[in-house]
């Protein structure tokens, strides 16, 4: 006989769940002790500025709300790139009205020009350095706006805006430098959990193509490529893997400014965070295309599955990080397998197995070397790595930015509104700000509201708080009260632009002075011009010119296209080209995914993302390829052979399919004439594995890599729903028309 059931108490149902979840429990804290350090950092600002009687106060707190960042690494960036950004935009602003303070009209064109010039800087600019840019073009309007009735006071005023700036940034680095501890350990504690994790992915991986089933499998879709999708949970895995390790390189950028070990080592984690983020993308659901269900294949995944649960139980052990030698150690045993495995297969004829060996060796190899470059076991040759450069989205945001410019000093021109310069300070700040972002027109919409919101809430601030206070604390606990909803969302990934948004120009609306003179009319202008900005904000960036989010990840597809053809013809193999390529990529591809994400459905999108990172995949085996023949041991014949194969890299945007048959037909003969017992025969067998796979990849998804691919269509033309595996018919330029052959 059972006993009564007792039922769950009550209690923790009472309880809001922010108390009973520890993540959701950090979360606030971290967010709360961020708004006291904003307060601070407001209060000290302020004080100082009316200490020194500067002409704008409220300056200083628009500055500390720009430059307010939790972690200190990133508020000093932000601060220095700001100050370099004033100084420009002061020294521009005072050459513009020197030399056209006659000609208005010729003023605002020249103005138009350089704002479009800081938006297109900024979208290039990489994390806080884009302020630069940003802030100078704002300079230029905040410094000139109060000379614009007297043009001989332009110095003054640039004099005072720079004050301003200065007394904020100064104000905020000491608080938060004063409060915030610096944990440089905890930026390397983050590497070595992310760098496990690429492990657990890539065993989760192997446990699935083995046989084994995969925790929570639910297996996607099979898209518009053919592919044969990875269960749900890697390719989720896979999406925060690379999302994380790009968060972790902003992390050390700033952990460098502020900290003398990660800025001595600054380069080698930057080198050693793309190999990891190449590791993670060579994880694509090509991999069971080539025989992938054959027993020997399936072993052969058993046992690097088993060989990933030793590395995670090594790397479970308290301070592996300072010590990786025994990881290290077990990859290295299972290279040396590996390289005994690959001779038994070539003597064999197991051209897939010894292509998926071949894969495999070069995946652990470039573990191996990346655990020691972020460990700090072995130290990385210079590498200099670039940062991808979108010219379309930074020639359509610069445009954006000098458009909606033009219309607004127009409209202060033809008007003679008094409130003109606010509209200028808005729409060039604003356009400035938002052009960092990675979707400019959908930030443009969050700016705008979150603008349109500070302006009801100035209006309740003057009106109903600022008359009733009699000294200085009054001020600054209304001045924070207000603030407070802003500095709380403002790291929201969802609504952070449209709360960043509302605390700037809420501070930037107030007319704070010591003594305040109230000035209703005066007030009224400047809270309509704010909302005539944030109207032409969201013109300028989703009406004038809107976005075309496919164009630009067609745009993406065909330059990772043009990389890939490149580095087969004529991009030299030198110490750090794949790692400055294969980074490159990956950048592309995450673009990619931020654009298919606003204009395809799911499985649409993953077949796109797949074929991308299949694509990079396919420049790994190139550069395997190359380095072989590079070697001794290749004989003149097979690399005489390699190189022709590789000049069907020529006609890869044109006929992917004829780069395949040419890839296939050099493998086949290097097969058959190869020695397998020799060095020179094993390296034919090898160089020959790379040829397969890249003539599969090619054969898998040629829709990808054709410049009339269904991604290189608009959407109501006939083939842009065609599969990325299906034929791409021939296109007549003449006719204008798809010819279905």
């Amino acid at each position: 006989m059972t006993g009564p059931v007792r039922s769950a108490p009550v209690w923790p149902r009472l309880v809001p769940a922010v108390f009973t979840d520890s993540v959701r429990w950090r979360d606030m804290g971290g967010r709360a002790a961020f708004c006291a350090r904003v307060f601070a950092s407001i209060g000290l600002a302020l004080y100082c500025a009316f200490t020194f009687q500067l002409e704008s106060p409220m300056s200083s707190v628009t500055t500390v709300m720009i430059v307010a960042n939790p972690t200190v690494g990133a508020l000093m960036s932000k601060s220095v790139w700001r100050i370099i950004g004033t100084v420009l935009g002061a020294a521009v602003s005072v050459a513009l009205m020197a030399g056209l303070a006659q000609s208005p009209v010729l003023y605002v064109m020249v103005l138009a020009v350089a704002v479009a010039f800081a938006c297109l800087v900024a979208t290039f600019l990489r994390l806080f350095r884009a302020y630069a840019a940003v802030l100078s073009g704002y300079t230029i309007v905040i410094v000139a706006a109060p000379s614009y009735a007297d043009p001989n006071g332009i110095f003054l005023s640039a004099m005072s805006r720079l004050s301003a700036v200065t007394v904020g940034i100064v104000a905020t680095a000491i608080v938060f430098m004063a409060t915030s501890p610096r944990r440089p350990q905890q930026v390397l504690t983050q590497i070595g959990q992310v760098m496990r994790d690429v492990v657990a992915h890539a065993l989760a991986f192997h446990e699935f193509h083995q046989g084994a089933p995969v925790r929570d499998q639910a297996v996607a879709e099979p898209g518009l490529s053919g592919f044969r999708a990875m269960p749900v949970p890697l390719y989720d895995s896979r999406g925060a893997l690379l999302a994380r390790i790009g968060g972790l390189g902003a992390a050390v950028e700033y952990a460098a400014t502020d900290t003398y070990e990660i800025a001595r080592r600054v380069n080698a984690l930057r080198v050693g965070l793309s190999g990891l983020a190449g590791i993670v993308a060579t994880y694509h659901p090509l991999w069971r295309g080539m025989d992938g269900d054959a027993p020997d294949l399936r072993r052969l995944h058993g046992r690097i599955a088993a060989l990933m649960t030793e590395l995670l139980d090594l790397m479970a052990r308290p301070g592996w990080v300072d010590d990786p030698a025994p990881v290290r150690a077990r990859i290295g045993a299972a290279l040396d397998r590996l390289a005994a495995d690959e001779r038994a297969a070539a003597a064999t004829d197991g051209t897939a197995l010894l292509a998926a060996m071949d894969t495999v060796r070069d995946i652990l190899a470039q573990l191996d070397t990346v655990m020691g470059i972020l460990t700090g076991d072995a130290v990385p040759r210079r590498v200099r790595l670039r940062w991808f450069l979108d010219w379309p989205s930074a020639l359509r945001n610069g445009a954006r930015g000098g458009i909606i410019t033009l219309l607004a000093g127009l409209i202060w021109y033809v008007l003679h509104w008094h409130s003109g310069p606010m509209l200028m300070l808005y729409i060039v700040a604003a356009s400035s700000l938002i052009s960092t972002t990675p979707s400019a027109s959908r930030a443009s919409v969050l700016m705008a509201a979150g603008t349109a919101l500070s302006v009801p809430a100035g209006v309740a601030c003057h009106m109903l708080a600022l008359p009733r206070i009699d000294g200085f604390p009054l001020l600054w606990l209304v001045l924070c009260a207000f603030v407070l909803p802003g500095a709380w969302i403002q790291f929201s990934p969802r609504w952070g632009i449209g709360a960043f948004g509302y605390s700037v120009f809420f501070a930037a609306q107030l007319d704070v002075s010591n003594p305040i003179r109230y000035d209703d009319i005066a007030l009224t202008n400047t809270w309509m011009a704010f909302l005539m900005a944030s109207a032409l904000l969201v013109l300028g960036f989703r009406v004038i010119l809107p976005p075309d989010d496919r164009l630009d990840a067609a745009r993406l597809a065909a330059s990772i296209t043009r990389s890939l053809r490149r580095l087969a013809l004529v991009l030299p193999d030198g110490p750090g080209t794949w790692v400055a390529w294969e980074g490159l990529q990956v950048q592309k591809t995450t673009r990619m995914v931020q654009r298919l994400a606003l204009c395809m459905p799911p499985a649409e999108r993953q077949a796109h993302i797949d074929a991308a990172l299949a694509a990079v995949s396919l420049g790994r085996l190139v550069i395997r390829a190359r380095r072989i023949a590079d070697g001794p041991a290749l004989a003149a014949r097979d690399r005489a052979a390699l190189h022709a194969a590789l000049g069907g890299f020529a006609r890869l945007r044109r006929d992917p399919d004829g780069t395949a048959r040419g890839l296939e037909g050099a493998a086949d003969a290097m097969r058959a004439g190869a020695d397998t017992g020799t060095d020179a025969g094993l390296a034919a067998w090898r160089v020959a594995a790379c040829l397969d796979q890249a003539a599969h990849i090619l054969r898998a998804v040629p829709g990808f890599f054709h410049r009339h691919g269904p991604l290189q269509l608009a959407p109501d033309m006939p083939g842009a729903r065609r599969t990325l595996a299906a034929p791409v018919p021939a296109y007549s330029v003449i006719l204008g028309r798809v010819v279905h052959g």
